[in-house]
């Protein structure tokens, strides 16, 4: 009965201009298919898209069929119709309208969720890329629409951690990663076969994107195999590497990219990436800084003349990054990219004016919250070492300075977190009230001043900018009593700024420290009336 009135409905449209197709004929072409489809009567149906009369119709109407076809692919993994299957939906990709096909596919991918949404990709990434380099016109916007949904939905598994979750690939995350690659590997040669293309442009701008958002996920909660390990079995190590790849292919070798990430003047010209999602961005170049650096993925595409005082400095900002997440995966790259920076430096040998770098103190912070706050012994530890490695490399006057905007508070914060309310060891709790009124809000006082003076400070230094500059004298700025001679406005205004990042630093730590302290006290509050 469904094969007749899908001929009814064909014998019907035959005789029609393209052109006058109605609504109606797209939905009772489409029931009637699916019906042929679901009866098993897929020899008609094949014949039926093969027969050269029906040519406009399937054309025009034949992508309807594509969502069923697949559908059942999924659902009827062994069922003896599979080859049927495959050829319909083989067919429909040379014959239907490929705009109207890429829309439907990718409508398809954006379906399931769970273990289907690698299923589905693995079968419609071929498909997908074929329709792809038979659109004629607005390639690159097509291929961008394709990658960020493949995207979105690879976004959604979860990223196997060990050895064993990486081998095993329940969600299918790994096939996928190497599917995809193959995917995007004849866009990026028709970039690189026609440079002189505009539209490749276009292109080139979206595989871009597609690196940078790769980098992201699932590369920077990805594990990697040990390198003694044969490189080939690693899904994650090979993805990487054809990534950064990808970047060098397209005309942005990745010592170019990452050399010049941050800086207000790039000699790398896409700036819409940089300026679009900058926490996003950050994410990725740091991931990319751990893939070179401590996995060695084409690092020897870096020039050799740079000092590892230089790749530290460099490395620091990436690293601050790892360490404000939260995810053990993340964090603990943190740590092998600071040992692997740290372990290229002689002793004593990081000057102390090192420490006006932000992320050179954030660092040593966010080692005292992995030492305090994780719940794994051995990253504990690691972070540990990693901070004592990092004392041993700076001179006597760094050692200093980053005992002096860390000590005090670092301790206290510890004390608060390890010492139990109840029996108070170490008599912070007994002593408590002397702590707050002697100590914290003392402290609270001293640093509202010094940054209401320092923002005044940089106020009248702003204020009197144009008028030192048309001057081009140097100028003298007085701070808590003391004279700053001889110092240029640029410099006058970082060493302000920096002081306020100090005042900023210790105020949060010192914000931190007062929470704990009421969460405990609540806490201990709440047991004793619970008691009586």
């Amino acid at each position: 009965m469904a094969v007749e009135e899908l001929q009814s409905i064909i014998k019907r449209c035959q005789i029609l201009e393209e052109h006058d197709f109605k609504e109606e004929d797209f939905g009772l072409f489409q029931l009637a298919g699916q019906r042929c489809i679901e009866e098993g009567h897929t020899d008609q149906l094949i014949a039926i898209i093969q027969n050269e009369k029906n040519k406009v119709i399937i054309k025009t109407m034949g992508w309807n069929l594509v969502g069923p076809v697949v559908r059942c692919l999924l659902w009827n993994d062994k069922d003896d119709k599979r080859k049927d299957y495959f050829l319909m939906l083989d067919l429909l990709v040379k014959l239907c309208n490929p705009k109207e096909l890429l829309l439907g596919l990718l409508e398809l991918i954006e379906e399931p969720s769970g273990k289907q949404i690698s299923q589905i990709i693995l079968l419609l990434l071929q498909p997908l890329q074929t329709v792809i380099q038979k659109l004629r016109n607005n390639k690159a916007y097509s291929v961008g629409l394709a990658l960020s949904t493949l995207w979105s939905q690879l976004s959604l598994l979860p990223v196997p951690y060990s050895k064993e979750q990486i081998q095993t690939d329940d969600y299918g995350l790994c096939q996928c990663c190497k599917a995809l690659i193959e995917f995007t590997k004849p866009f990026v040669e028709e970039v690189i076969n026609d440079k002189e293309n505009k539209e490749n442009e276009k292109l080139k701008d979206e595989l871009l994107k597609f690196c940078f958002k790769s980098l992201k996920c699932p590369l920077l909660t990805a594990q990697f195999l040990e390198q003694s390990e044969e490189a080939g079995s690693d899904p994650f190590r090979c993805f990487a590497s054809e990534i950064i790849g990808f970047l060098s292919a397209i005309g942005h070798p990745f010592p170019k990219i990452i050399f010049n990430h941050g800086r207000k003047k790039r000699t790398w010209d896409y700036l819409e990436v940089e300026e679009e999602e900058d926490k996003q961005l950050a994410d990725s170049m740091a991931s990319l800084a751990y893939l070179v650096f401590v996995q060695g993925i084409s690092i020897d595409q870096l020039p050799m003349v740079l000092s590892p005082s230089y790749l530290l400095q460099f490395n620091m900002g990436h690293i601050e990054v790892f360490l404000q997440r939260t995810e053990e995966s993340v964090f603990s790259k943190g740590l092998e990219l600071l040992e692997n920076g740290l372990l290229r430096i002689e002793d004593n040998s990081i000057l102390y004016q090192y420490l006006e770098i932000k992320s050179f103190l954030t660092v040593p912070q966010g080692l005292v919250k992995v030492m305090t706050l994780c719940p794994i012994e051995t990253l504990r530890k690691k972070s540990l070492a990693m901070l004592q490695l990092y004392i041993n490399k700076l001179d006597s006057q760094g050692k200093y300075t980053l005992f002096r905007i860390m000590a005090s508070l670092n301790l206290l914060r510890y004390l608060v977190i390890k010492d139990n309310e109840n029996n108070s060891q170490t008599g912070l709790w007994t002593e408590l009230g002397k702590i707050e009124n002697n100590f914290l809000k003392p402290l609270h006082t001293g640093l509202n001043m010094s940054k209401a003076h320092y923002e005044a400070e940089i106020k009248n230094s702003q204020e009197n900018s144009q008028a030192v500059q048309k001057s081009k004298d140097r100028c003298s700025v007085t701070v808590g009593g003391e004279e700053i001679p001889n110092m240029p406005p640029e410099m006058q205004l970082k060493v302000l700024h920096s002081a306020l990042f100090t005042f900023d630093l210790i105020e949060s730590v010192l914000a931190r420290v007062e929470e704990l302290i009421e969460i405990k006290t609540k806490s201990t509050s709440e047991e004793n009336v619970g008691i009586k």
